[in-house]
C-alpha cells in the first residue's frame, strides 16, 4: 500500500509539474511578443529577467524563505555550460519573436522532439519507435508547408528560431543531466542558471550596441503605465518559467518537457491568429499549422504509450510472489 501511495504521489507531483510548465510556457510567449512589440531589446529584457530571478532567490535564502545551499564555485563550474545554452536558445527565441508571428514560431520550436530524439540517438539511446518517427516528420512537413503559406516571412526571425531549437535541446538534455549527477534542486539550478549568465549577457548588450541606448528607451517608457504592467508581468513569468522549466525536467524527463511544450502550442498557436496584431491567414500557412498541431499531439501520445509500456514490464506481479 505504501508502494502505490508513493507511486500516486509521485505521478500527481509530475502532472503537476507538466501542467504548471506548460501554462508558464504559453503565457510567457505572449508576454514577451507584447514586450517586444513596444521594446525591441530583447538581450536586455533577458538581462533584466535573470538579474531578477537571481535577486529573489538570494534574498528568499537570507530570510529563510527556501533551503537552497549558496554558491558553490566546484558546482558553477559544472553548471556553467548549462547556462550559456539556456541563456543562448533564450536570446535567439527572443530574437525570432520581434520577427516571426507566434504560431509559426510555435511551429518551428515544435521541432524541438525532433532534436531531442537525435540527440538521443547519438547519445546511445537508441531508435525511436515507428509511430515517434512518423509523428516527427509529419511535425517537419507541417513547417515546411505552413512556411510556405506565411505571408509575413522573415528569414532573419526563421533562422533565429531555428537556432534557438538546437540550443534548446542541448539545454534541456543538460538540465536532466546536471539533476540527476548533482542532486540540486531545481531552484538551486535556477539560481546558478541566472547568476552565471549575468556577465555573459552584459558583455553580449555591449557588443550588440544595445546599451546605453536600451536604458534610455527603457526610461523613456517608464512613464506608460500598461508597458510597465507588462514588463514587470515579464520579469515575474521569467520567474516561474524558469522554476517549472527546471522541476518539470527534474521530476519527469528533458522529453516530457517537450512534449508538455508541443501540447501548449496547439493552444497558443490558435490563440495566435488573433491576439497581438494577429495572422494574415493563407490556406497553405493553416494547413501547415494543422498538420504541425496534428504531429505534435501524435508525437506526445505515443511516447505517453511508450512511457506507460515499459512503466507496466517494470511492475512486479503480486500473483507470482503468492506462488
Amino acid at each position: 500500500m505504501e508502494i502505490r501511495a508513493d507511486a500516486e504521489t509521485s505521478s500527481l507531483s509530475s502532472l503537476f509539474a507538466a501542467v504548471a510548465y506548460g501554462f508558464a510556457s504559453m503565457v510567457m510567449v505572449f508576454i514577451n511578443k507584447a514586450v517586444l512589440m513596444q521594446y525591441a531589446y530583447s538581450m536586455t529584457l533577458l538581462t533584466f529577467q535573470q538579474l531578477a530571478t537571481s535577486l529573489l532567490i538570494h534574498v528568499g535564502r537570507n530570510m529563510g524563505y527556501t533551503k537552497a545551499r549558496g554558491l558553490d564555485m566546484a558546482t558553477a563550474k559544472r553548471l556553467l555550460p548549462l547556462s550559456i545554452f539556456y541563456n543562448a536558445n533564450v536570446a535567439f527565441a527572443l530574437a525570432s519573436l520581434k520577427g516571426v508571428n507566434i504560431p509559426m514560431y510555435i511551429a518551428i520550436k515544435r521541432l524541438t522532439p525532433l532534436a531531442v530524439l537525435i540527440a538521443g540517438y547519438f547519445s546511445g539511446k537508441g531508435r525511436p519507435t515507428a509511430q515517434v518517427a512518423l509523428s516527427v516528420v509529419l511535425i517537419a512537413a507541417g513547417v515546411l508547408i505552413a512556411a510556405l503559406g506565411d505571408f509575413s516571412f522573415d528569414l532573419f526571425g526563421y533562422s533565429m528560431a531555428f537556432v534557438s531549437v538546437f540550443f534548446q535541446t542541448m539545454y534541456l538534455v543538460l538540465v536532466e543531466k546536471s539533476g540527476a549527477e548533482d542532486g540540486l534542486s531545481s531552484l538551486e539550478i535556477m539560481f546558478y542558471n541566472s547568476f552565471l549568465s549575468l556577465p555573459f549577457l552584459m558583455f553580449l548588450i555591449i557588443v550588440t550596441g544595445e546599451f546605453p541606448n536600451s536604458l534610455s528607451l527603457l526610461f523613456a517608457k517608464s512613464y506608460s503605465f500598461s508597458f510597465l504592467v507588462i514588463l514587470i508581468l515579464s520579469l515575474v513569468m521569467g520567474i516561474v518559467l524558469n522554476f517549472t522549466m527546471f522541476l518539470c525536467t527534474i521530476v519527469n524527463s528533458a522529453l516530457t518537457t517537450t512534449i508538455v511544450g508541443v501540447l501548449k502550442g496547439v493552444v497558443s498557436t490558435t490563440l495566435g491568429f488573433f491576439l497581438l496584431g494577429g495572422v494574415q491567414v493563407h490556406a497553405l500557412n493553416v494547413t501547415g499549422l494543422v498538420i504541425n498541431s496534428a504531429g505534435g499531439v501524435w508525437y506526445s501520445f505515443a511516447k505517453y504509450q511508450q512511457k506507460r509500456s515499459k512503466a507496466m514490464r517494470l511492475v512486479p506481479d503480486p500473483e507470482a510472489h503468492r506462488k
